[in-house]
């Protein structure tokens, strides 16, 4: 059973950056694509960014597109997700997920998702 943990989440004023982090383990995580969603009060759970296995294949949300870069650490089992240029619309739970298929398109759709983490809270006030 793979296990995720995100960290690097907090409170921060808008126009800052934070970096997450996602921490695989129990499984091959070189062998998966990796994404980031996200969950404010009230509303779905909504697609951030992937990775494909090997870190060539990067997608985006249009909403953080320009602000947000994800990137991955095979040999570190971790995936991160850079965001910058902070707005209070980005506030809400951020969580990461693993795709044990690994090829083909980066999916959009947490429910093509297979192992999820619990989530770390981001808070950008104005």
């Amino acid at each position: 059973q793979v296990q995720l943990v995100e960290s690097g989440g907090g409170l921060v004023q808008t126009g800052g950056s934070l970096r997450l982090s996602c921490a695989a383990s129990g499984g091959i995580f070189s062998t998966y694509n990796m994404g980031w969603f996200r969950q404010a009060p009230g509303k779905e759970r909504e697609f951030v960014a992937a990775i494909g296995w090997t870190a060539v294949m990067r997608v985006y949300a249009d909403s953080v597109k320009g602000r947000c870069t994800i990137t991955r650490d095979n040999a570190k089992n971790t995936a991160y997700l850079q965001m910058s240029s902070l707005n209070p619309e980005d506030s809400a739970v951020y969580y990461c997920a693993a795709d044990r298929r690994g090829y083909g398109i980066l999916r959009r759709t947490a429910a093509e998702y297979d192992f999820w983490g619990q989530g770390t809270q981001v808070t950008v006030s104005s």
